[in-house]
């Protein structure tokens, strides 16, 4: 059932009747397949990351999503009017949408979830960042094409492509050569410049995904103990389900240190037990 699942979605997605295929993780085994945890950036990577694209097309929508958690559409969707940089405490509101219909921009004010619409406080960083982006801005977008406008799919790939570019990741193009298409395969070295492109550096030897710059705005929260009902309103989580399987995770898949609380909890047990057999024997004797 599941392969027939599949075939119709993934025709109806390639008809572009649907975005996104829903059954695309399935199996037609087992009725689904595990999910990759989702890996956030140490903060060495975040230093290189900004360091590597400062100046370009990415680092506004990058600086968002690391200081302030915003999916990828919520970015795209941002206006001026929804950050309020000359308050006593910044902030940005999110409550736009961006999605693609035929490669071309649509934003909605209907969001996700209803958890979605919700305000973020920014931290200085991402206040001096947009200060300075507001200054030279010429459109109401946040992140805008050159004309102004929200970004059409091909656009935002295009984006990406700066950060991809500064990776070591293997990658492949083509070249017709005497009327033949030869594939060639690209090796970056980590700090070597690009071949046909001075300006570019291997800087970057770890991937990076819109969504990874969230997970890592999420993580940073916890790992700074904020409470778990603060950090699924920030994250704009419609279930806390979702953000406990991510606190618990973060907050306690550290087995060296679960080690060694688990050692003192087994201790006091079996001093609890030790004391009990103790008094029972006591109470036979007597």
């Amino acid at each position: 059932m599941n392969v027939l699942y599949k075939c119709i979605f993934t025709a109806a997605k390639e008809s572009k009747v649907i975005k996104n295929n829903p059954t695309t993780n399935l199996s037609s085994k087992t009725g689904g397949i595990p999910q990759e945890d989702k890996i956030p950036l140490t903060d060495e990577q975040v230093e290189r990351l900004l360091d590597a694209i400062k100046g370009l097309p990415p680092y506004v929508f990058v600086m968002i999503g690391l200081y302030a958690g915003l999916r990828r559409e919520e970015i795209l969707g941002l206006k001026w009017d929804s950050v309020y940089l000359d308050t006593d405490a910044p902030y940005l509101t999110v409550r736009r949408a961006w999605h693609t219909e035929n490669n071309r921009p649509v934003i909605m004010t209907e969001l996700k979830t209803p958890a979605a619409h919700r305000d973020i406080p920014l931290p200085d960083c991402l206040v001096e960042c947009l200060r300075e982006a507001k200054a030279n801005a010429t459109s109401e977008y946040v992140v805008a094409n050159r004309e102004g406008n929200p970004l059409s799919y091909t656009q935002f790939k295009r984006l990406w492509t700066y950060i991809v570019t500064r990776t070591t990741k293997e990658r492949h193009y083509y070249r017709y050569e005497n009327g033949k298409r030869i594939k060639h395969t690209v090796t970056p070295v980590l700090g070597e410049k690009a071949a046909h492109n001075g300006k570019v550096v291997y800087s970057l030897d770890f991937q990076v995904t819109p969504h990874q710059l969230r997970h890592t705005y999420i993580t940073n929260l916890i790992h700074a103990s904020v409470d778990p009902k603060t950090v699924q309103y920030l994250a704009g989580h419609e279930s806390s389900k979702i953000t406990m399987d991510i606190y618990a995770k973060v907050k306690y898949n550290k087995p060296d240190e679960l080690a060694g609380i688990l050692d003192g909890a087994f201790s006091l047990w079996n001093e609890n037990y030790d004391r009990q057999i103790t008094n029972n024997t006591i109470k036979e004797v007597l």
